[in-house]
C-alpha cells in the first residue's frame, strides 16, 4: 500500500488520532484493495506469458485456421485496472510461413492461439517434418514485450499403404514335425506410425494346415503335413492395413507368394551309452552290464528298432533284456558262466540301429566285465592272549574261559601246552572250555599263566589267569576286654583309651575300621581308623551315670560281606567338688516394726551345692556391725538380737551382706534389706526374687536316675559269625527242565536256589555243575546260581543233559549239598518257509470285478507241527490287490486303473505260525499288469480357454488351440473335436489337431463376446467325450475418427456473489461427429483457479456454484472444461470457462472512529466547521458518492448542521453557551445506496470551548463582622476570609484578590490566592474599619467585581465559669462535589450561654483553602444579617457554621481532616472535623485505548476470554458497563459478548477464517448514575487461520489407466484436493497411504499428479487402488484421503507379461509321453504366441503355441537329467515378445534297486569286547556293509538288516550307515565265528531290495 492512501483524509484539521488505527484495518481488507489502491507504475513485470515454454500439437495434413491445441492456457495474465493491448507475433521457427498467431482477450487474459495460415500455401507432412519449435513476443504499449517458446508436435494420420519385400516366399515342412512348428516368416512394412501403421497378414484361400500369424507373418503348421499326400502347397499371403484409410478403403494392399515343400528327415543317429555293474552274489540274475539308448528324432525316426552285442560274445552267454519303461537295457547271463572261459574278464562290444528311413545306427562301445572269485580266509584263535579273573573261593568245576579258533575248522583239539601242567584246572578238547578241577585257597601265587594248543591245526594261544582274593579272615583285638576310670573334670577330647584290631586279608577286605555299637549317647567316641577313645562331651557326675559299659566293633571292608569282631569296654566317672553353693531366693527386702521381738526369725535364707559332698553354712559379711542381728550359721534363719525400742536410730534401714559355703567354694553374696518403720506393722515377712536354683537341682537329679536307670549290657560279646551250624539247602529245585534248542549263547536256562541258615559267610552260598555237562554246553554263575548256555545247543545232536548242581557255603569248615537236574532240549522253529517258484507274473483286465481271482502262490516249510503251518501277507501296501492269508490265493481288492497303475510289482511273504520264537518267512514277487478298456474321457488342458480377439482380425487366423488327453491306448486315446455351435459359420475348429479359427469378420458393436463349447471324442467303443468353454472376448478397434470440438475457444459467465450453493452459472456444448458410443461426450472440470468451487454436471455441461462466493475475496474464476468421447480409444476437447463474480451491497459503510470529540469555541459564529466524518464502503464496487450522512440524535436545538455528501459538521445561527451546556452529544448516520442500503452509525460528542463572559461573584453583597480587639502579640493574625467564584472555566475562572479601599494606613492584607484577610497592626476596641475587596479573574480580557468588609473591634468578653468545650470531640460531614461556593457544610457548637466565641479553622492546609467558618455581627456566630446562613440553632450553644470557599472534586480529593478551633478571646477549646465530598457523576468514563487489537485462533472455543477491556472514571462511585455497541458485518455481532460488569470480551461461537478474515467491532462503556455518561472504542479482531478446514479432493474416487509399457516417470493421472485455509495451513502435501504396492507409483507432493516410478509389471498386480492422503501444513495436520483405482493394462504394443517371473513344474520320471506339465501365461491385449526358445535341444517337451500348455514328447529319466531349464517366448500380435524361465524338476521314481558294493564281508570281534562294540573289517578299519542306489533322496535312503536268526541274537547293523556292532556278549567257545545274510532294501514306495 502507498502512505498516501488516506491523505485527504490527514488534511482535515479536526481529525481524529484514532484514524490510524482505522487506516490498518482499511488496509488490512482484501475486498478494498481494488478501491483504495493507487495507480501503479507501468513496467516489464507487468507482461509476462504463464509459462515460458508451450507443448501443443496439430494433425498433419490439417486444413487452414486450424488451431494448435495446448493442454494449458496460452497467453498473458492481464491487470483489470491496467489495460495493457497485447498483439502476438511469430518471431521465429516458421521459416516456410506455415502458422499465424492471433490473440483472443477474455476477462484477466489475453489467449494466444496459433492456427494453419492458409495463405502460405504450405501444408504439414509429418513424414517429412514431425515437429516445430516457435518464438512467440508479445507486444503491448510503452513498449512492453515477452517472449514464449512453442514445441509444435506434428501427429500422424494414415496416408499411407503396407507393402511386401519381398513378394515371394519359398519353406520346407519337415514331414514329422510338430503342431506348431514355425516354418518361416512374410515381412510388409507401412510407413505410418502407431495405430496407423498396424496391417494384418492372411491367406488368400483357407488352408487347414497352415496357418499365418495376423502380424509378425509367421507361418505355423496347424495340421500333419504327410508326403504320401502331398509334397508341395502353393499359396497367396495378402497384407491389410487396420487404420482409417485416406487414401481410401479398398480393402487389400498388397500380395506375396509362398510355397512350401514337405520332407521326410530323419535327422539324428542313436546315442549309446553302457556301464558296467559287479553282479551282486545274492541276486538271482546276474546283470553285468546296464545300456541306455537315446534317439532326438521325432516319431519312427526316433524309436530303437534294436541293441545288441556285436562282438565278445563267442558263445553266446549273454542276453540282453528291454525295460519296460524307457530305453534301457540289461545285459544278464542265461546260465552260469564258466569263470575258465573269461580268465581275465571279458570285452562286449553294443550298438542300437533307430526306425528311421533311412536308419541310423548309434556308435560302438565296449565295456569290459570282471568276474572275481571268492578268497579263503586263515582260521586262527579269536585271541592270542585271553585274560581272566578268578576269585580264590571259586568251587570245583566252575569255567573259567572258552578259547576257539575262528572261522571254525571241521575238527579241533585242544589241550594246554607242554610247557602248562595246572594241578587246578582242565580243558575240554573240543569245545575249549577250561574248568577249575579243585579249590584255590590254597595257591599262594596270584598270576597263573596256561598255554592251549590246537593239536590239529597246532594254532597256539596263552591263557592268564589272576587269582582275586576273598574276604575270609575277621579282624582280631589285642585284648580280650578294656577297664578304665575317669574324672568327671577331664576336658572334651581327651583321649581316655585305645582300642584297636587287626586282619591278616588284602587290600579292602584287611582294612579295619572302629565303630562304637549299639550305644548313641554316649559321651565318647572312637576314631575308627586308630581306635581312639575320646571325649565328646562335658562329664557331670551330679546329672549324668558314674560308670559306662559298651562294646567296640572292628570290621573290615571286604565284600560281599565285612568280617567283624568286637570287645567290651567299662569306664567309671570319679565325682569331684566342682559346684559353688547357691541360694534358693535373693535380694531380700521387707520391713519390721520398732518394737518386733527379739530372737524372731525375720527370714530364713537356703543355699544349696550340687555336689553334694558336705554341708552348707551361712555367715553374714557385713551390714551387721552394730549387732542388730543373728544368722544361724546352719538352718540360715535371720533373727533379731537386739531390741529397737530403746534406742534411737539415725538410720532405719539394715542392709545386710550374706555369703553361703560347703567349706571350700563360696557362693555369690546376697543382700537383705531390712528397714526398721516407727509404726506398728502387722509382720508380713520379707520379700525375696527365686533363683529356681532347687529346681535345677531337681532336674539334674531326675537327669542321674533316668540316666542309671537305662539297662546295661552285662554279658560279654559273643562272636555268633564264628560257628557254621548249618550244611546249604536246595530250594525247590526240580527234577528237570525244558530248554530250547535256539537259545543263544550266554542266555538264560534256570535259576537255581538254595539257602544257608547261618549268618555272614557261614551262610553264603557257592554253586557249580561238578558233572553232567557235556559239551560244556551250560554255564552256572559261581553266587547267584544262574544256568546259563555257554554253547549253542543242537536238539538234534543232544537232546537232554543231567547236571550234577552242586552247593558249598564259606564257613569254617566248609559244608556242601548237591542234586541231579535234568534239562531236555526243545525243539524250535529253525527253518525258512520256501516258494516253488522264484517269482510270479500276470495279467489282469483294467475292468475285473473286485474279489475275481488273479492267481495262486504256494510254498511249504521243513519244520513240523506249528512251526511248518504257513500263512501269506502281501508286504507291498497296496488297496488294489489283496491275498487270502490261508490259501495263498491273490484276488482284486479294489477298482482298477490302467491310467493311473498300469503294472504291479508286488511283493508276497510267507511266514510259519510258530508259537514260540521268531516266526520264519520268505519273500516272492508277483508282478500284475492290467490290460487297458476305453474307460476314460478326453481331458482339456487346460480346462478352460479365455482369448481376447480383435475385432478386425481376418478370417481364416487362428485365435487358440483346444487340446484334449486321452489317457487311453489304441482306439481309445483318439481324440476328434467339433463346436456345439459355430455361430452361424463364424467359428471353425480343426476335429483333429483343435486348431480353431475365424471364419467371418467379427464385429464389436453387434457382439462383444462369445462362448464357445467344444467337444473332444475318442473313437473308442463305446466313445467317451468331453466339453470345455472357449471364452472369446471382441476387443474394440478404434473406430473413433472424430474428436470432440466446442464451438467457442473461450466462454464467458457471472454469477451473484451472494448466489447459494448449486446456482446455475453456464451451460457449456461441445459436438462431435461420431455415431454411437463414439459420440456420447462427458463433462468434466480439470483444472483452473475456480476448481472446487464450481462443479460441472458431466452428462449435461451445466456449470454450477459449488460453495459461497465473495466478490470482495475473489471476483473472477477460470475453469478449464474437458468434453470426452467414450470412444475405445477417447479422444477429448477443452474450452476456457471465465467466470465473473458480481458485486452485491452486502457491506456497511465503516468510518475511521467509533466516536469523535471535536472542540469548538461558545458563542461561535454560524458555519464554524466542527469535524469532517470520513467513511468508507468495503464493497468492491462502492464509490464515495454513495455514501449519504445524517444527525439522528443529539441535536434538539439544532446547534449543528451536517453535509449530507461530505459529513462536514458545522454550527448554526444558535448561539452555543457553555455554562449551559458544555458538551453535545450528536449521532451521526453513515447510508450507503440508493437501493439496497446499508447504514452505521457514530458518535460525535462535541465539546463547547470556555470563553470569558462570567465576572467573579462574591456570596454576600456585604460582609459585617465583629472582632475582639488585637494587641501587638497578635499581628498578621487572618481576620476573616472574603472569597468569590466564576462560572468560567479554567484561566477564566482564576481569581485573584486585592484590597482596594479602606486600607490606607496598610493596617490590613490580603491573601491573593485566598481572600484571607490579615491584620498587620494592633487594633484597640472601638475601631471600626471598612474594607473594598476587588475580586478579578484570569480571563482575556480580564473581569472583576467588588465586594465591603466591615470590621467593628470589641472588647475582649468576661471569661465564663463554664469551660469552654464543643458539644463534640470530632465533628463528620458528608457534602455533594456539586455543592456550590458559599454553600453550609454543617456546624460545630460550644456549650456557653452568653459569652461571645469566634470559630476559626486552624489545622489542614488544604482544608483552610477549601471551607471557611464565617462570622457575624453579634459575634455569637449566630445568624448574617443577609440570612445566608439560616441555620437553627440553641441560643445556649455558641455555633459556627462551615460553608465552601472554593469549588470542590472529588476526584482530586475526596476527604479533608481539619482541626476547628473555638476562643471567647481568653480561653481555647479544639474540635476535629472530618469532611467527605461525595462523588457525583460529572466524568464519563474513558476506554484505556481507542482501539483495540486482538488476534484469535479461529479453533478458539466458544465462550473462549478474548479481551479484557480497561476503561476508567474519575469518579468515586463509577459502576461502568460494557456492551457492543455495533458492527461492520452484522454477523460480527451474533459471534462476540461482553460480560457488561468486567468487560471480558468472549467469543460466542467458534470462528471462520474463511468466511471472514477480521471483525470491527463498537464497544461502550457507560455509567450508572444520571445523566449516565459513556464512550466508544473500537475492537479489531484479526481472526488467525487455523487448521480447522479439513483438505477434501474433488472426487472421493478417481480412476484411471495406466499401460505397462509406460516409461518411468509417466504421468497416470492429477488429482486435486483444496482447503479452505489460507497460508500455511492450506498447502496441501500429496502422498500415496496404502495400495502402492511395491512402490510402482509415486506422487508430487505439491500438485498432485501421480507418476510412474518403477516399470509397471502387470503378472504383479493389474490393478491397483491407491490410497491418497492430501495433508495441509498446518499443525495439527490435517488430512484427507481419496482413492485412485488404477487399472494397469497392456498397450497393443507392450510386452506380454508372464504370471511369474519364473515356472517351477515337478513331473515323475518315465510319465508317460503328453503328460501335462504346467501352464505357462501371460498378459497382452492380443492374442500370443507361445514357443520354447532354449532348453529343449532334445525335443522332451512340446508347447501348445496358443495356450502355453506345456506336454512331454519323450520319457524322461532322473538317472540321467534331474531338471530342465526351458526358456518360454511369448509372441504379441503386435510383434512385441517376452521370455520367462520354466524350471522342470524331474522326481525320482523307484526304479533302481540297491546293489551291494561287495559281494563278500569279512569281519573279526573278540569274543571280550563289550556289548555295542564295532566289528572291525580285515583292514582293522570298522566293517561297514556298503550299496548304492542309482536313485534319489528316499528311493536311496537305504536300509540293512541282518536275515539270519541267530546272527541277529548278538549283533545289529546299523539300518542307516550299514556299520556292524556287537548287541549281546560273545564266547568263543559257543560260536566262534558267524556266517550271515544282510538285506539291503531302499526306502521307495514300493521299496526295492537286494
Amino acid at each position: 500500500m502507498k502512505p498516501n492512501l488516506w491523505e485527504n483524509m490527514l488534511l482535515l484539521p479536526s481529525f481524529s488520532p484514532f484514524l490510524n488505527v482505522i487506516l490498518y484495518i482499511f488496509l488490512h481488507f482484501s475486498s478494498t484493495q481494488a478501491q483504495f489502491l493507487p495507480t501503479p507504475r507501468a513496467g516489464r513485470a507487468l507482461l509476462l506469458f504463464t509459462q515460458p515454454v508451450y507443448n501443443a500439437s496439430i494433425f498433419e495434413n490439417s486444413a487452414a485456421r486450424t488451431y494448435i491445441r495446448s493442454e494449458v492456457k496460452m497467453g498473458v495474465t492481464l491487470v483489470p485496472s491496467w489495460p495493457l493491448d497485447v498483439k502476438y507475433s511469430i518471431e521465429s521457427g516458421d521459416s516456410e510461413g506455415i502458422f499465424q498467431a492471433d490473440e483472443f482477450e477474455m476477462g484477466d487474459f489475453c489467449f494466444l492461439r496459433i492456427c494453419i495460415n492458409g495463405g502460405s500455401g504450405a501444408t504439414l507432412n509429418r513424414e517429412v517434418q514431425d515437429n516445430y519449435t516457435l518464438t512467440v513476443k508479445a507486444s503491448a504499449h510503452e513498449g512492453l514485450e515477452a517472449l514464449a517458446t512453442i514445441y509444435i508436435k506434428v501427429l500422424d494420420t494414415n496416408d499411407l499403404r503396407p507393402l511386401f519385400s519381398p513378394t515371394f516366399y519359398s519353406f520346407v515342412v519337415s514331414e514329422s514335425a510338430p503342431l506348431g512348428t514355425s516354418i518361416g516368416r512374410v515381412t510388409a512394412t507401412d510407413a505410418d506410425i502407431g495405430s496407423n501403421g498396424e496391417f494384418y497378414y492372411f491367406f488368400k484361400n483357407r488352408i487347414e494346415l497352415f496357418a499365418v500369424h495376423p502380424t509378425s507373418g509367421v507361418i505355423s503348421l496347424t495340421g500333419q503335413a504327410r508326403i504320401d499326400k502331398k509334397e508341395r502347397f502353393e499359396l497367396e499371403v495378402q497384407v491389410v492395413d487396420r487404420g482409417m484409410k485416406l487414401y481410401g478403403n479398398n480393402g487389400i494392399s498388397s500380395t506375396a507368394r509362398l510355397v512350401l515343400t514337405v520332407e521326410r528327415v530323419n535327422e539324428f543317429a542313436p546315442v549309446l551309452s553302457a556301464v558296467a555293474v559287479v553282479p551282486s552274489w545274492t541276486d538271482k540274475d546276474l546283470v553285468y552290464a546296464i545300456v541306455t539308448v537315446e534317439d532326438k528324432d521325432e516319431g519312427l525316426s526316433g524309436d530303437i528298432e534294436w541293441l545288441s552285442i556285436i562282438e565278445g560274445d563267442p558263445y553266446e552267454q549273454f542276453v540282453i533284456e528291454r525295460s519296460a519303461v524307457g530305453n534301457e537295457y540289461r545285459v544278464k547271463t542265461l546260465e552260469e558262466i564258466n569263470l575258465d572261459t573269461y580268465p581275465y574278464g571279458c570285452n562286449l562290444t553294443f550298438q542300437a540301429k533307430d526306425r528311421g528311413i533311412p536308419p541310423k545306427f548309434s556308435n560302438t562301445q565296449v565295456v569290459q566285465l570282471v568276474v572275481t572269485k571268492r578268497d579263503s580266509v586263515l582260521a586262527k584263535f579269536e585271541n592270542d592272549v585271553y585274560v581272566v579273573k578268578l576269585s580264590e573261593i571259586a568251587p570245583p568245576g566252575t569255567i573259567v574261559e572258552v578259547v576257539k579258533i575262528s572261522p571254525a575248522p571241521l575238527s579241533v583239539n585242544y589241550s594246554f601246552g607242554s610247557l602248562s601242567d595246572p594241578m587246578h584246572f582242565d580243558i575240554n578238547p573240543l569245545t575249549g572250555v577250561i574248568m577249575t578241577t579243585r579249590q584255590l585257597t590254597k595257591i599262594s601265587q596270584d598270576f597263573i599263566e596256561i598255554e592251549v594248543v590246537d593239536r590239529i591245526s597246532q594254532q597256539r594261544a596263552r591263557v592268564q589267569i589272576t587269582i582275586e582274593d576273598a574276604n575270609d579272615n575277621s579282624p582280631v583285638f589285642s585284648q580280650p576286654s578294656y577297664q578304665t576310670a575317669i574324672n568327671e573334670s577331664l576336658p572334651i577330647g581327651t583321649v581316655i583309651l585305645v582300642v584297636s584290631a587287626v586282619d591278616v586279608d588284602k587290600g579292602e577286605n584287611g582294612y579295619v575300621t572302629h565303630t562304637i555299637n549299639g550305644e548313641k549317647s554316649l559321651p565318647f567316641s572312637i576314631d575308627q581308623n586308630t581306635g581312639e577313645l575320646r571325649i565328646t562331651r562335658d562329664l557331670d557326675f551330679e546329672s549324668s551315670e558314674d560308670f559306662y559299659t559298651f562294646a567296640v566293633r572292628a570290621s573290615d571292608w571286604g565284600s560281599p560281606y565285612r568280617r567283624e569282631s568286637e570287645v567290651n569296654i567299662t569306664i567309671r566317672v570319679i565325682n569331684i567338688n566342682d559346684n559353688r553353693p547357691a541360694f534358693e531366693k535373693i535380694s531380700c527386702r521387707g520391713m519390721i516394726s520398732r518394737d518386733f521381738p527379739i530372737n524372731k526369725t525375720i527370714v530364713t535364707l537356703s543355699a544349696i551345692d550340687m555336689d553334694e559332698l558336705g554341708m552348707v553354712r551361712y555367715k553374714i559379711l557385713s551390714g551387721n556391725e552394730l549387732d542388730n542381728f543373728n544368722l544361724h550359721p546352719d538352718s540360715g534363719a535371720l533373727v533379731l538380737k537386739r531390741s529397737f525400742e530403746a534406742e534411737s536410730l539415725k538410720s532405719g534401714i539394715f542392709n545386710l551382706k550374706v555369703v553361703a559355703t560347703d567349706g571350700e567354694l563360696f557362693s555369690n553374696p546376697i543382700f537383705v534389706n531390712v528397714s526398721v518403720v516407727r509404726s506398728r506393722i502387722p509382720p508380713s515377712g520379707l520379700t525375696c526374687k527365686e533363683t529356681r536354683v532347687a529346681q535345677l537341682l531337681a532336674e539334674r537329679m531326675v537327669s542321674k536316675a533316668s540316666a542309671m536307670a537305662r539297662p546295661r549290657s552285662t554279658e560279654r560279646y559273643i562272636d555268633l559269625f564264628s560257628t557254621n551250624r548249618q550244611a546249604p539247602q536246595f530250594e525247590a529245585l526240580p527234577t528237570s527242565i525244558l530248554v530250547r534248542e535256539d537259545l543263544t549263547a550266554g542266555a538264560s536256562v534256570f535259576q537255581v536256589r538254595a539257602r544257608d541258615s547261618d549268618v555272614g559267610f557261614n551262610g553264603r552260598v557257592l554253586f557249580s555243575i561238578y558233572d553232567g555237562n557235556k559239551e560244556n554246553s551250560f554255564n552256572i554263575n559261581m553266587e547267584s546260581g544262574l544256568i546259563t548256555v555257554l554253547q549253542p545247543l543242537d536238539r538234534e545232536r543232544v537232546d537232554r543233559y543231567f547236571l550234577n548242581i552242586t552247593i558249598y557255603d564259606q564257613g569254617i569248615p566248609q559244608m556242601s549239598n548237591w542234586r541231579l537236574l535234568t534239562v531236555i532240549i526243545e525243539d524250535a522253529n529253525d527253518n525258512n518257509p520256501q516258494f516253488y517258484q522264484d517269482d510270479y507274473s500276470v495279467i489282469v483286465s483294467e475292468e475285473a470285478d473286485i474279489g475275481m481271482e488273479v492267481i495262486t502262490i504256494t510254498a511249504f516249510d521243513k519244520d513240523m507241527g506249528q512251526n511248518g503251518q504257513l500263512y501269506f501277507i502281501m508286504q507291498t501296501s497296496i488297496p488294489q490287490f489283496g491275498i487270502d492269508s490261508e490259501t495263498g490265493i491273490v484276488f482284486v481288492a479294489s477298482q482298477l486303473d490302467r491310467e493311473t497303475y498300469p503294472v504291479f510289482s508286488l511283493m508276497i511273504e510267507v511266514r510259519d505260525k510258530a508259537e514260540k520264537g521268531t516266526r520264519r518267512s520268505s519273500v516272492t514277487t508277483l508282478n500284475i499288469i492290467l490290460e487297458d478298456i476305453n474307460d476314460c474321457s478326453p481331458v482339456f488342458m487346460p480346462s478352460s480357454y479365455s482369448t481376447r480377439v480383435p475385432e478386425d482380425l481376418p478370417p481364416g487366423a487362428v485365435i487358440t488351440w483346444v487340446q484334449a488327453q486321452d489317457p487311453d491306448v489304441g482306439p481309445g486315446g483318439q481324440v476328434r473335436y467339433f463346436l456345439f455351435n459355430d455361430f452361424n459359420g463364424t467359428f471353425e475348429i480343426n476335429a483333429v489337431t483343435g486348431v480353431l479359427r475365424i471364419r467371418k469378420e467379427l464385429d464389436f458393436e453387434t457382439k462383444q463376446f462369445f462362448n464357445l463349447t467344444v467337444f473332444a471324442e475318442d473313437r473308442g467303443v463305446p466313445s467317451l467325450q468331453n466339453q470345455t468353454f472357449v471364452e472369446i472376448e471382441v476387443a474394440d478397434v478404434n473406430e473413433n475418427l472424430y474428436a470432440p470440438y466446442f464451438p467457442d475457444f473461450a466462454v464467458r459467465g457471472s454469477v451473484k456473489e451472494n448466489s447459494r450453493a448449486g446456482t446455475s452459472v453456464l451451460t457449456v456444448s461441445a459436438k462431435d461427429d461420431d455415431k454411437g458410443r463414439d459420440g456420447v461426450l462427458r463433462y468434466s472440470v480439470h483444472r483452473g483457479s475456480g476448481l472446487g468451487t464450481f462443479t460441472i454436471d458431466e452428462d449435461t455441461g451445466v456449470i454450477y456454484t459449488a460453495g459461497t462466493l465473495d466478490c470482495e475475496t475473489k471476483n473472477s474464476y477460470w475453469l478449464t472444461v474437458y468434453a470426452t468421447d467414450r470412444g475405445a480409444v477417447p479422444m477429448s476437447a477443452s474450452v476456457e470457462v471465465f467466470i465473473e463474480v458480481e458485486d452485491v451491497n452486502d457491506n456497511a459503510p465503516l468510518t475511521s472512529d467509533p466516536i469523535y470529540h471535536p472542540v469548538i469555541m461558545e458563542n461561535s459564529p454560524k458555519d464554524v466547521s466542527v469535524i469532517c466524518i470520513q467513511a468508507q464502503d468495503p464493497d468492491l464496487t462502492a464509490t464515495p458518492s454513495r455514501l449519504s450522512y445524517r444527525i439522528s440524535a443529539g441535536n434538539p436545538q439544532n446547534f449543528f448542521s451536517i453535509n449530507p455528501k461530505t459529513g462536514l459538521i458545522a454550527t448554526t445561527a444558535r448561539k452555543l453557551d457553555r455554562e449551559q451546556q458544555a458538551e453535545h452529544f450528536l449521532e451521526v448516520t453513515v447510508i450507503d445506496g440508493p437501493v439496497t442500503t446499508r447504514q452505521s452509525t457514530v458518535w460525535v460528542i462535541v465539546h463547547i470551548e470556555d470563553e470569558n463572559d462570567n465576572p467573579p461573584t462574591f456570596p454576600e453583597v456585604t460582609y459585617r463582622i465583629s472582632l475582639p480587639e488585637r494587641d501587638r502579640n497578635k499581628r498578621g493574625e487572618p481576620l476573616y476570609r472574603v472569597f468569590a467564584y466564576d462560572r468560567d472555566f479554567g484561566a477564566n475562572a482564576n481569581i485573584t484578590y486585592s484590597i482596594i479601599d479602606g486600607n490606607k494606613d496598610e493596617k490590613f492584607s490580603i491573601d491573593p490566592r485566598t481572600a484571607m484577610v490579615s491584620s498587620k497592626k494592633m487594633v484597640t476596641a472601638g475601631s471600626y474599619d471598612i474594607l473594598t475587596i476587588k475580586a478579578e479573574d484570569s480571563g482575556n480580557p480580564p473581569l472583576w467585581s467588588t465586594v465591603k468588609l466591615h470590621v467593628k473591634w470589641i472588647r475582649k468578653p468576661v471569661p465564663s465559669q463554664v469551660p469552654l468545650l464543643f458539644t463534640q470531640r470530632s465533628y463528620n460531614f458528608s457534602i455533594s462535589e456539586t455543592t456550590a461556593v458559599a454553600q453550609p457544610v454543617g456546624v460545630v457548637a460550644v456549650s456557653q450561654s452568653s459569652t461571645p466565641v469566634w470559630f476559626s479553622i486552624v489545622g489542614g492546609r488544604l482544608a483552610k483553602e477549601m471551607f471557611y467558618i464565617p462570622q457575624n455581627e453579634c459575634g455569637r456566630n449566630c445568624s448574617l444579617d443577609t440570612g445566608s446562613f439560616d441555620m437553627q440553632f440553641d441560643l445556649q450553644v455558641g455555633v459556627g457554621t462551615l460553608v465552601v470557599a472554593k469549588p470542590l472534586d472529588a476526584e482530586v480529593q475526596s476527604v479533608y481532616n481539619m482541626t476547628v478551633q473555638v476562643t471567647d478571646g481568653t480561653n481555647f477549646a479544639t474540635a476535629q472535623v472530618f469532611i467527605r465530598v461525595q462523588d457525583s457523576n460529572d466524568n464519563p468514563p474513558v476506554f484505556s485505548q481507542p482501539a483495540y487489537d486482538i488476534s484469535v485462533s479461529e479453533d478458539a472455543p466458544a465462550d473462549m476470554e478474548l479481551l479484557r477491556l480497561r476503561a476508567s472514571d474519575m469518579d468515586e462511585r463509577a459502576r461502568l458497563s460494557f456492551s457492543i455497541y455495533g458492527s461492520v458485518d452484522p454477523t460480527s455481532m451474533r459471534l462476540f459478548r461482553v460480560n457488561p460488569g468486567t468487560g471480558v470480551v468472549y467469543s460466542t461461537d467458534r470462528l471462520d477464517y474463511e468466511a471472514r478474515m477480521q471483525h470491527i467491532l463498537t464497544i461502550m462503556v457507560k455509567d450508572q448514575e444520571f445523566p449516565f455518561n459513556r464512550d466508544l472504542a473500537r475492537i479489531l479482531v484479526a481472526v488467525e487461520d487455523t487448521n480447522d478446514n479439513i483438505p477434501y479432493f474433488t472426487s472421493s474416487i478417481y480412476d484411471a489407466i495406466a499401460y505397462e509399457t509406460f516409461p518411468v516417470g509417466t504421468s497416470v493421472l492429477q488429482v486435486t484436493a483444496l482447503d479452505k485455509d489460507n497460508g500455511i495451513n492450506g498447502q496441501l502435501t500429496y502422498t500415496i497411504e496404502a495400495g502402492n504396492t511395491g512402490g510402482v507409483f509415486a506422487i508430487d507432493n505439491a500438485t498432485g499428479l501421480i507418476f510412474t516410478a518403477k516399470h509397471l509389471d502387470l503378472t504383479s498386480l493389474g490393478f491397483y487402488t491407491l490410497t491418497l492422503r492430501a495433508t495441509d501444513s498446518g499443525f495439527p495436520p490435517l488430512m484427507a484421503t481419496a482413492s485412485v483405482r488404477i487399472s494397469l493394462i497392456l498397450s497393443d504394443f507392450s510386452k506380454p507379461k508372464f504370471s511369474q517371473k519364473e515356472y517351477q513344474a515337478e513331473i515323475m520320471e518315465n510319465s508317460e509321453i503328453g503328460t501335462h506339465l504346467i501352464t505357462v501365461s501371460a498378459l497382452s491385449r492380443s492374442p500370443l504366441i507361445y514357443d520354447i526358445i532354449r532348453g529343449n535341444e532334445e525335443h522332451r517337451f512340446f508347447i501348445n503355441h496358443h495356450t502355453g500348455v506345456i506336454t512331454t514328447r519323450k520319457l524322461l529319466d532322473f538317472e540321467l537329467i534331474t531338471s530342465y531349464f526351458l526358456m518360454v517366448r511369448a509372441l504379441s500380435m503386435s510383434g512385441v515378445e517376452a521370455s520367462t524361465t520354466v524350471i522342470i524338476q524331474v522326481v525320482d521314481v523307484n526304479d533302481n534297486q540297491p546293489e551291494f558294493q561287495q559281494i563278500r564281508y569279512v569281519g573279526r570281534v573278540s569274543e571280550a569286547a563289550p556289548v555295542n562294540s564295532v566289528v572291525l573289517g580285515e583292514d582293522g578299519n570298522p566293517l561297514v556293509i556298503r550299496a548304492t542306489d542309482k536313485d534319489r533322496n528316499h528311493n536311496a535312503l537305504l536300509v540293512f538288516q541282518i536275515i539270519d536268526e541267530t546272527a541277529r541274537m548278538f549283533f545289529s547293523v546299523d539300518s542307516g550307515t550299514g556299520s556292524i556292532r556287537t548287541i549281546d556278549s560273545l564266547d568263543y567257545e559257543t560260536f566262534s565265528e558267524f556266517f550271515f545274510r544282510v538285506h539291503v532294501r531302499d526306502s521307495g514306495n514300493p521299496p526295492k531290495s537286494a
